[in-house]
């Protein structure tokens, strides 16, 4: 039955607040008015590769297609033309679309996959999709080899924690017949298929796993044969990503170069039949994503300068295209910095031979001036069939004691806005240098706990606020926290009376957060702070923290790191290397059972856990399927904290505890190459009329204002969420 179960909210970070499209613009243009609008503006649009006129002659057959007797004669003449890119139309999941563009009126068709294909199988149900380029199309034997779409998907679930989900896979574009190319056990990102059509480079974690990282995977370069992928794999290039095929014998790829602030990203050229390995890029500035016009040219995304998280970027910060000529690389060639100076651009790619370079890039000039937050939600195709799924425009939701109001937080950490039938509006704010954060209804009243202080600073002081009257205008605030402590993350009992909340009181020198419980939720604690209102639950030298009271009152879920190993680093990666598991108190009892395992032998997040309505199951958002893309292709984020991943769910027993001790099986809910986290469930499905906030969840995508914009099109946010930040903090 539909969403019977309800509905899970979540926000995804670093996704960009206004929509992605596809350009391109000659080499070089010569003005602004030279950059092509190459996609029908609907959606997010990214990650494209031009179709070859013979595969693209396929394709139109297999879709239905016509437009008059002369179809293939358009599609040699250059009449129409066809691209493949990442799309986020269908379902708000990111999976491959085809356009064809017709020149002659300018018409843009674009059609999903499963339209040329089928829905059933590969493409259909919850996923992402990258990287599409088109293989096959030569000759042997006397026999012309079909065309294929090689791409990654994560269709096929992996059970392993923090194992990737990324596999490569080849499609007949004529008989729609699809095959995997990544071997039983392995996993693939960027594939690039070589000017032949015959081989198939990509970027492996073969013969290792995930450590963690978040920014520079270190994976290394397999090229295979499109034939026989199995038997002719070969590893030819250590520690490189997102390879392009400059010709048959040379590739060229990106990696990180150098030690701590003496590294850069650069762009490399390796020449198969040598084994030689020359940098292209110099090691003044960072350049990524390579993408080959032949052995010796090649675009790049560079950024000279780096940006610190309050500059107020100049032109040689945002990313830019640039075309490199090995035979002049001190003279590159500037593409974007010509048409917009003032706006990021991705991931480029080669269209007519090197005439045309094209990319993605935010669609700014769309923009109006006027409110700063987008005015929907946008629901995502669940994998569950009782289980709706939807994306929210700010951190932490949480929905109201009867299911029909939405609270969240911006993305700032200074607002509280409220969703139901009113719209979305502002219902607290705080100035000056604290945040507000994790918000959390009252189970019985109109009352909205908030915490307030420094974030992610478990020596600064954090207290937990009451805010009354939510809902009527009066929101009148109380401390119910005192004495200088970290105090964050309550939750409240199904009575309203009570809340279980986090803090670093007794813990020490290191800070440590154990779990207590505020005795009256009203009243809070004693202001010349005694805690005699207050029980200690948990006491240990770890982090106890994310903890939520079941909805039949026996018990408490909740993170920790209590679990980690003796000889555990203190950083890793220069980050908390986590070890976050899940577990279940009872609230009787105070006995504890570890309920889904952060990883097997390196550290791992599984945070943020929250209650089904019903209580027999549990949303997470962790790294359980460590990281989908390439993260130096996606927009750049500084001063991050680890990000988590997906949301994922795992089945209870709602009854008796001890049957929940380490759940193996879980259900991987979300599929993005960005940060999905901070998940809540609520009883009301997305389609529930009493659920008022569902006026605002939609099926697919739509352009959001925002004051912040440049009107020439550059980006004045800080590229960390949907929600627009001012420009002193871009």
């Amino acid at each position: 039955m539909g969403e019977s179960r309800g509905s899970i909210a979540f926000f995804a970070s670093y996704r960009p607040p206004v929509a992605l499209d596809i350009f391109c613009c000659p080499a070089p243009p010569s003005s602004p008015q030279e950059e092509l609008h190459l996609t029908d503006g609907d959606s997010y649009n990214y990650n494209c590769q031009p179709i070859p006129p013979a595969a693209l002659k396929t394709i139109v057959e297999r879709l239905g297609v016509s437009r008059g007797d002369a179809v293939e004669d358009d599609i040699d003449s250059g009449r129409i033309t066809g691209l493949v890119f990442v799309s986020e139309r269908e379902h708000n999941l990111e999976t491959l679309h085809i356009a064809l563009r017709f020149t002659d009126d300018g018409e843009v068709q674009v059609f999903s996959l499963a339209d040329a294909y089928g829905a059933d199988g590969l493409f259909s149900g919850a996923r992402m999709e990258d990287s599409g380029c088109i293989a096959g199309g030569y000759e042997v034997d006397g026999r012309t080899v079909d065309h294929y779409l090689v791409y990654v998907s994560t269709k096929e679930p992996v059970q392993e924690r923090r194992s990737p989900w990324n596999v490569s896979y080849k499609t007949n574009l004529r008989t729609g017949e699809t095959e995997r190319l990544t071997p039983p056990g392995t996993f693939d990102i960027s594939p690039s298929v070589s000017p032949s059509g015959k081989k198939v480079a990509v970027a492996s974690y073969q013969g290792k796993k995930w450590d963690g990282e978040i920014k520079n995977l270190n994976t290394n370069i397999y090229v295979m044969s499109l034939e026989n992928p199995s038997n002719d794999r070969e590893r030819v290039i250590e520690n490189g990503g997102w390879p392009s095929w400059g010709s048959e014998d040379v590739i060229f790829f990106h990696r990180k170069d150098g030690d701590g602030e003496n590294s850069c990203w650069g762009v490399f050229r390796y020449t198969l039949s040598t084994g030689e390995t020359v940098r292209v890029t110099p090691v003044a500035f960072d350049a990524v994503t390579p993408a080959a016009i032949d052995e010796t040219r090649v675009a790049v995304a560079a950024i000279r300068q780096k940006s610190e998280f309050n500059d107020v970027r100049v032109e040689a910060q945002y990313r830019h295209i640039e075309v490199f000529d090995m035979s002049s690389p001190e003279r590159p060639l500037q593409i974007t910095r010509n048409t917009r100076p003032k706006a990021d651009h991705f991931n480029p790619f080669v269209m007519d031979g090197g005439k045309f370079i094209g990319y993605h890039r935010c669609k700014s000039e769309l923009l109006q001036h006027g409110d700063d937050l987008p005015r929907k939600f946008h629901k995502l195709q669940s994998p569950h069939e009782d289980v709706g799924v939807f994306r929210v425009s700010g951190v932490f939701p949480t929905f109201s004691k009867d299911g029909s109001q939405l609270a969240f937080v911006d993305n700032e950490f200074k607002s509280v806005w409220l969703a139901d039938s009113q719209g979305m509006r502002v219902v607290f704010k705080t100035d000056g240098p604290d945040s507000v954060f994790s918000p959390w209804w009252n189970s019985k009243k109109d009352i909205l706990y908030v915490c307030m202080g420094p974030s992610f600073k478990a020596s600064e002081t954090l207290e937990i606020h009451s805010i009354h009257n939510v809902s009527t205008g009066d929101r009148k605030s109380r401390q119910l926290t005192f004495g200088g402590f970290n105090n964050a993350f309550p939750s409240t009992n199904p009575d309203g009376t009570k809340f279980v909340f986090r803090s670093t009181r007794d813990g020490g020198a290191k800070y440590s957060k154990n779990l207590y419980i505020m005795e009256d939720a009203d009243a809070g604690e004693d202001e010349g702070g005694g805690q005699s209102s207050v029980t200690r639950m948990t006491a240990g030298e770890w982090i106890d923290t994310h903890c939520q009271w079941s909805p039949n009152g026996k018990w408490i879920v909740f993170s920790s790191n209590r679990d980690r190993p003796a000889d555990a680093p203190e950083r890793d990666h220069g980050l908390d290397p986590g070890y976050f598991a899940v577990y279940l108190m009872d609230v009787a009892s105070r006995s504890v059972v570890r309920v889904i395992r952060s990883g097997y032998d390196v550290a791992g997040h599984v945070n943020h856990p929250v209650f089904s309505p019903d209580g027999r199951s549990i949303a997470v958002t962790s790294d359980l399927a460590a990281v989908t893309a390439d993260p130096m292709s996606l927009p750049l984020f500084l001063h991050s904290v680890r990000p988590y991943g997906d949301i994922f769910t795992v089945d209870i027993d709602p009854d008796d505890m001890a049957k929940n001790r380490d759940v193996e099986r879980f259900v991987r809910i979300t599929h993005s190459r960005y940060e999905n986290s901070t998940p809540a469930w609520t009883v009301f499905s997305t389609h529930d009329p009493h659920a008022q906030w569902n006026l605002l969840v939609v099926e697919d995508e739509h352009v959001p204002t925002c004051p912040y914009a440049h009107p020439d099109g550059g980006e004045s946010w800080h590229m960390t969420g949907q929600i627009c930040i001012p420009k002193r903090h871009c």
